[in-house]
């Protein structure tokens, strides 16, 4: 039987979600509970991507493969009885043999998160990146968001150390976003799918804008150069969310 399931968590005590040797990760923490539920079996756990150190998540799709024909709730509960604080289990469905969680995602939306704040709250530290000393003009980073929308090849927002040979995504939206209660800057991005660290070159390329360090018209420039040293630099990744992930069903 193949389980899909939706999961949300704190990336900040997280080497990132994949395995890595003597390395406390995501994916680490499911298998171990997967492997005690299966009495020593062991469970490997497929996502719909990695995430990086200290990147969250409140929507990553996971699937695995399991014998018992347990109630869906009851999966949920199983597994977050045991999982540590910082994982939670938000819901458990059966799916077709043949569901991949990577291979068979249409589309993705990741959410990027500033602190307006004057003064960075220490609870707030590992969730959002301080603006410090900057007042970014919101309207300029929308205008240069719009260069990126549509098919490109987005080589120069993609980092150096990369095995992929195409660069070619489509990304469907960009907005931002005000959150006066928690006084915080948003940026949600969907897209088809997204290239490693591309979502924070953009971030950061798009907060240089903001505090006109970049120009507006300097976003169609580095889309042609195809080169990562035309960017903006890679923003923290303590302020990325991973949010939804998409399929056809």
């Amino acid at each position: 039987m193949r389980l899909r399931a939706i999961i949300s968590y704190d990336g900040s005590q997280f080497s990132g979600y994949q395995v890595q040797p003597e390395k406390r990760t995501v994916q680490l923490e499911i298998e171990r509970v997967l492997q005690t539920i299966h009495k020593g079996t062991i469970v490997k756990v497929v996502a719909s991507g990695r995430t990086d150190a200290g990147v969250h998540a409140t929507g990553q799709v996971i699937h695995f493969d399991s014998p018992f024909m347990l109630a869906m709730d009851r999966w949920q509960t199983a597994l977050n009885v045991q999982l540590p604080r910082d994982i939670r289990i938000l819901s458990v469905e059966q799916v077709q043999g043949d569901f991949h969680a990577r291979y068979n995602a249409t589309g993705k939306t990741y959410r990027y998160i500033w602190s307006l704040n004057e003064v960075h709250s220490p609870f707030e530290r590992n969730y959002s990146v301080h603006v410090d000393r900057y007042k970014p003009d919101i309207e300029l980073m929308q205008e240069a968001s719009a260069h990126l929308i549509g098919t490109h090849d987005f080589s120069s927002f993609c980092a150096a150390k990369t095995n992929v040979k195409d660069f070619v995504r489509t990304v469907h939206s960009i907005t931002f976003e005000v959150k006066k209660e928690s006084n915080q800057l948003h940026m949600v991005i969907s897209g088809n799918g997204f290239l490693y660290n591309m979502v924070r070159i953009i971030a950061g390329t798009l907060w240089e804008v903001g505090i006109q360090k970049k120009n507006v018209s300097d976003l169609p420039k580095i889309l042609q150069f195809c080169n990562r040293k035309y960017a903006g630099k890679t923003a923290p990744a303590h302020g990325l969310y991973l949010e939804k992930v998409e399929y056809l069903q």
